[in-house]
């Protein structure tokens, strides 16, 4: 089973003197309020996922773009998501 993930909207990526911060906007400040701060890696796979994307597609971009194993690879992506799931970022 093929399942898509998207970012929701209301949230944006700013890189800001070196770290990565995700911003709510609009009715998102008051739902969600606070700031999220991302590693590179995770600000990587956030700006994936502001389209639709299978985890397939995550997976193969991040094995392509860092030096790390298609395993670990896995693993860190099954974290990530978890972590936007449990935050309820993802569509």
């Amino acid at each position: 089973m093929v399942i898509n993930m998207k970012i929701k909207d209301g949230f944006v990526l700013q890189a800001i003197a070196g770290s990565y911060l995700v911003v709510p906007l609009g009715s998102q400040v008051t739902e969600f309020g606070s700031i999220i701060k991302l590693t590179e890696t995770g600000a990587f796979l956030w700006r994936l996922l502001e389209t639709d994307r299978e985890k397939e597609d995550l997976l193969s971009a991040m094995t392509e773009a860092y030096d790390v194993s298609t395993l670990k690879a896995s693993e860190d992506i099954d974290k990530f998501i978890d972590k936007l799931k449990s935050a309820d970022l993802l569509e």
